[in-house]
């Protein structure tokens, strides 16, 4: 496994680390609940293939990621790094964030936890918490105390308040989405290095959406990998400013070739990264003829999420990666981060075509989108 210096926090992380969101799962009692016997191998032999960084959160699995995680790093704790993350919007006054870390504290079954996050936060929204809970104070108390090592932030917000929130001298690290077809955070996180932060990514396969593309790809533009999966680690792993890619492995297969991916296997080369980089500009403007999602048809009147049923389409015409785009489409509606309807649910008012300005025949689009992508 390769190492790598976390910012100016003064430790080395691994540069794969271990995400905690899509555990394997089975069911109970008609109840989906984390397999904790899988989990539990899975960390176990990545832990002995040398990742020392794990990544979880106050939500993943309905809570329950949190106590699996604890429960297999028991006999290990000492040795490894643990992430997670501060819910924000369950933050309404102050105390709320002690409260909440304790609790969490208790889940992981853990005297500290290593890197902290101020979880999926923008620039204004992580402001105006402060200013109404002072919750940056209690997370300077909490570090005083030895709760809490080092103070960081996940990020899903435009790039510029990236930079914004690495000027506020607060963070050490930064949690952010970066891969070979989400580049938009490319400079950000450079300039984050810059300034003494660790950097974490996210997303390194685009949520399927690298791992995805077809195993023609790789070969057409004379990269030598066994998958697509491992190239989209290589890319990230090329980036000089990333200290660590986070994969969300949901088997054993996946921790073993990913673990090979990341202690044996050189970054791509410069011309590689050119190339995919190339293909990538090439394939966005084809999907730019299509939506290039500004967004200027929102708000639907019926509560149908256009930009991102497009989104999905794209992906399956454009890049051919038609699971992650029915995986895509399926969950719109399902969740706070991908909220709306699909596309089933217009109700052909024509309020969208009005506002397009590539003037897209836009009810004509979601019902193929529907009968395309919906299982």
């Amino acid at each position: 496994m390769k190492y790598r210096k976390f910012g100016n926090t003064g430790i080395e992380i691994s540069r794969l680390g271990f995400g905690c969101m899509r555990l394997p799962t089975i069911k109970l009692n008609d109840v989906e609940v984390v397999d904790e016997d899988k989990t539990i191998k899975m960390i176990h032999r990545a832990y002995e293939l040398g990742v020392n960084y794990y990544d979880t959160a106050y939500f993943y699995h309905d809570g329950q990621s949190e106590i699996v995680l604890g429960k297999a790093l028991k006999g290990i704790r000492d040795k490894v790094y643990v992430s997670t993350k501060s819910p924000g919007h369950l933050i309404k006054k102050h105390g709320d964030y002690r409260k909440i870390l304790e609790e969490q504290l208790k889940k992981l079954d853990i005297d500290y936890i290593d890197v902290y996050h101020f979880h999926g936060i923008g620039y204004d929204g992580f402001l105006s918490i402060n200013e109404k809970t002072k919750w940056l104070d209690e997370a300077y108390k909490a570090k005083e105390e030895g709760l809490i090592k080092h103070i960081s932030f996940s990020f899903h917000d435009a790039p510029e308040n990236l930079k914004r929130l690495v000027d506020l001298g607060i963070f050490e690290s930064v949690l952010c989405q970066y891969n070979a077809i989400d580049r938009s955070n490319e400079d950000a996180i450079a300039y984050a290095k810059s300034k003494g932060l660790g950097v974490v990514i996210m997303g390194p396969v685009g949520g399927g959406r690298v791992s995805g593309l077809p195993k023609e790809v790789a070969a057409k533009l004379g990269i030598n990998v066994k998958s697509s999966a491992e190239m989209a680690l290589r890319f990230v792993f090329s980036n000089p400013d990333v200290d660590c890619a986070l994969s969300g492995m949901g088997s054993m297969e996946m921790v073993e070739e990913n673990s090979v991916t990341a202690s044996n296997i050189e970054p791509l080369s410069e011309n590689e990264v050119i190339a995919i980089n190339k293909m990538m500009e090439e394939n966005r403007k084809l999907a730019d003829l299509y939506c290039t999602g500004c967004s200027y048809c929102m708000p639907c009147p019926a509560g149908v999420n256009i930009p991102k049923i497009f989104e999905m389409m794209n992906y399956h015409k454009v890049y051919g990666i038609d699971e992650y785009s029915k995986n895509g489409y399926a969950e719109i509606g399902t969740n706070e981060w991908v909220p709306g309807k699909r596309a089933d649910a217009c109700v052909e008012c024509g309020v969208c075509e009005t506002k397009c300005p590539q003037k897209l025949k836009i009810r004509e689009q979601l019902k193929e989108c529907h009968k395309v992508l919906a299982r």
